[in-house]
């Protein structure tokens, strides 16, 4: 259990991938501020085996104690749970998202997360790990600006919020397309397309605030007029009308209740 109930849900923090380690250091110092014990980094979307000491040696310069849980078959999350005692966040890497929601999907480890969360310890995830913390995932799909029937897969996330689909890498990956269509299957989820070091903190009131270096745009499509997803031919591009989208930076807002955006604050240019 959280070291400090807070008697709300944690913020859930999905970051676009690629967040920067080494200097400013935004997204990670922000996440790490909101911690209130040690952070469980969980590793099992990489198969990289190093990934868990580089985070350890991360978050440890922003003077986090640092849990490794390398889980790489479902039968060790039977017994892993007692590495998120006192844990004061919860932090799912990079790799393939398939990877979590296979491995780690519905197992004591993920509900005991859940359980975390509820109980207000916060949770984030950069890449896959960001896909994963919402309970519709984009498993995976095709690149490009236009939407395509069948081009975008989805599964069952972690579930820490049911009002957003994340897509990482977004800018970077032309992706847009592919959040389009995701939305397009429900338009009550809606679409976050997160750029490379840039986060979303979902706080527990359903207000993102944008942190990082690049933008997150959000996709709306709560007022859609038309769609002809259920039509269009598979491989075919998918009309829809109706679609709101909002590109926001640092420091922007957006209410997932009332699905209004507020501006970040203007900042003076220095002549």
């Amino acid at each position: 259990m959280p070291s400090k109930p807070s008697g709300e849900r944690g913020p859930v923090v999905p970051i676009g991938g690629a967040e920067d380690k080494i200097a400013a250091r935004a997204v990670l110092r922000r996440f790490a501020s909101m911690c209130s014990g040690p952070v469980a980094v969980v590793t099992t979307a990489s198969l990289d085996p190093t990934t868990g000491e580089r985070y350890r040696g991360v978050f440890g310069a922003l003077g986090v104690e640092v849990r490794v849980i390398d889980i790489v078959v479902r039968e060790q999350a039977e017994s892993a749970t007692h590495a998120l005692d006192g844990a004061g966040g919860v932090f799912f890497t990079g790799g393939t998202q398939l990877r979590l929601s296979t491995i780690l999907g519905g197992t004591p480890l993920a509900q005991a997360v859940r359980r975390l969360n509820a109980a207000g310890v916060p949770v984030g995830g950069t890449s896959a790990g960001a896909a994963f913390c919402s309970e519709h995932m984009i498993a995976y799909g095709k690149e490009g600006a236009t939407p395509i029937a069948g081009g975008v897969t989805l599964a069952p996330g972690l579930g820490l919020t049911n009002r957003v689909i994340v897509d990482q890498h977004f800018r970077q990956r032309d992706r847009f397309g592919r959040l389009l269509a995701a939305v397009a299957y429900n338009p009550f989820a809606i679409g976050l397309g997160l750029d490379e070091d840039t986060a979303a903190f979902i706080g527990p009131d359903n207000v993102v605030e944008v942190v990082g270096s690049g933008a997150v745009t959000v996709v709306d499509a709560g007022s859609l007029e038309h769609s002809a997803m259920a039509t269009a031919e598979e491989g075919k591009p998918v009309e829809m009308i109706g679609v709101r989208v909002h590109v926001l930076v640092e420091g922007a807002r957006y209410s997932l209740d009332t699905r209004r955006a507020v501006p970040a604050p203007v900042v003076q240019a220095p002549f």
